[in-house]
């Protein structure tokens, strides 16, 4: 069962013989070599965080069928029962989420980017951070999916991870800060949203406190805190402003000292 493609690859929902159920992504064949395969699923392996999607094995081979000597490659994850983050906000046939849980995607996604930017070794740069790739399983816990790494982390998986949360800025990593800050404003609103939305504008606007619960997500009706919704609304504010030098460990940090008691 196809589950959805994208220009990296085509993601199915497998059953196999032992009655195990996974997410199976079949990669592109313009991908490049065995070799460069190989180390991709070393490094995949090594991610170990509870809000990542864990990589279960791998497979390779020829479909003789076709007679074709074109190599077929797929790597296996943990199924995700309860699909995307996407498909929550914005199918009108699921239940939508309550406020607690949208709190508390938004903290394992920030635990999961500091530990992918941070602690990782090689630290992996290539993230897309969208609703469409945040995971929930069957408790609703946050797992990011499709991870990627640059030829620069192929070719150099051995080499130590000396990067610190102070070498954010010079890292490249605003971009990936703003689009934690989209995907917060989504959570927020229920709204699918991009980088020139005028949410993302009214957002940086000096009086969007005077308006901010006009933005609530409708399904939501009034089951939140506003000061929750303050909290998160500050975020989205600090990532999309204008070249942002916030860091995902303050980030985490914040929501952790703002939010997160209150959900405990």
């Amino acid at each position: 069962m196809i589950l959805e493609t994208s220009p990296r690859g085509i993601i199915y929902k497998a059953r196999f013989p032992d009655g195990q159920v996974a997410r199976v992504k079949q990669l592109r064949s313009t991908e490049r070599g065995t070799n460069t395969f190989y180390k991709k699923v070393q490094l995949l392996g090594r991610l170990h965080h509870r809000h990542l999607v864990k990589l279960q094995g791998f497979a390779e081979g020829v479909n003789r069928l076709l007679r074709s000597d074109i190599v077929f490659r797929f790597l296996v994850f943990d199924h995700m029962e309860n699909g995307s983050l996407k498909e929550y906000l914005h199918d009108p046939l699921r239940t939508p989420l309550n406020w607690r849980t949208r709190l508390q995607i938004a903290i394992d996604v920030a635990a999961a980017l500091e530990y992918l930017c941070y602690f990782c070794d090689p630290p992996v740069c290539h993230i897309s951070i969208s609703s469409s790739n945040v995971m929930l399983d069957a408790n609703y816990v946050a797992k990011l999916s499709d991870v990627g790494f640059s030829d620069s982390d192929l070719n150099h998986a051995t080499e130590p991870n000396t990067r610190s949360p102070t070498d954010h800025i010079d890292q490249g990593n605003r971009d990936l800060v703003f689009q934690f800050g989209v995907l917060v404003l989504e959570l927020i609103t229920g709204q699918s949203l991009g980088e020139e939305d005028e949410v993302v504008h009214w957002v940086q606007e000096s009086e969007f406190a005077c308006s901010m619960h006009k933005m609530v997500d409708a399904d939501l009706g009034d089951s939140y805190d506003s000061k929750e919704l303050k909290s998160l609304l500050i975020v989205a504010r600090l990532c999309t402003r204008m070249g942002n030098e916030i860091s995902i460990p303050q980030i985490l940090r914040y929501l952790q000292g703002k939010v997160e008691p209150s959900i405990l």
